[in-house]
């Protein structure tokens, strides 16, 4: 397992119980415990986790995560903290690298962010790097539904990246960590910076972003 994809998992566990399963999420009407489930089901589920995917498949989806939901809070928790069983495609490394730290990393953000008071976390150069690497990995997919062409420009380091392709674009800046928040839908809660025409930026702001 990645080293901040094993990080947040444990920050999200720490998070999670510090709030409470009743607590509210950014996730639409989940609570906490909801979004606990929906954790397990995708690491521990092997009939539940393409429903997640396939629209046809959603009632299996849902049917694994009322049964898990039966269980205890704390247990649920304690079980996304263990990490993937050894037969689960999410502890595969290519999966691990490419998926579990940006669901980690947003999925914490979706408790600390739907709570009072919350500010963004001040992370390591090192940390927003490995945040970069699997966004910039699925950009693509991300911004299909963009109707702007979209140009990052990182405030963690001097560097500046087109993830999507069209004029006009709107420029985004930011860390990568508010980056992610914002291509994964939780544009009102990211802390980034957007430049274009006011049209373009609010049609950018409209957009249905995430997987």
């Amino acid at each position: 397992m990645t080293i901040l994809a094993r990080s947040e998992r444990d920050l999200l566990c720490e998070t999670a119980l510090a709030a409470g399963g009743d607590a509210p999420t950014l996730c639409g009407d989940w609570t906490v415990k909801d979004l606990v489930v929906h954790l397990l089901v995708r690491e521990r589920d092997l009939t539940g986790l393409p429903g997640m995917f396939v629209p046809a498949l959603e009632g299996l989806t849902h049917r694994a995560e009322r049964s898990r939901a039966r269980n205890d809070f704390e247990d649920l928790v304690d079980k996304v903290r263990q990490g993937p069983p050894g037969y689960s495609p999410m502890g595969w490394r290519p999966f691990d690298l490419a998926v579990n730290t940006l669901e980690f990393f947003v999925h914490h953000e979706d408790v600390r962010r739907a709570q009072p008071g919350w500010e963004p976390r001040d992370l390591s150069e090192e940390e927003e790097q490995a945040i970069w690497l699997p966004l910039s990995l699925i950009s693509r997919l991300l911004t299909r539904r963009a109707p702007v062409g979209i140009i990052v420009q990182r405030t963690d380091r001097e560097s500046t990246s087109r993830l999507r392709g069209g004029e006009p674009s709107v420029v985004m800046t930011g860390p990568p960590s508010e980056v992610a928040m914002f291509l994964y839908g939780r544009t009102e809660q990211s802390r980034v910076e957007l430049e274009g025409t006011p049209e373009d930026v609010a049609a950018l702001r409209a957009t249905d972003f995430g997987l």
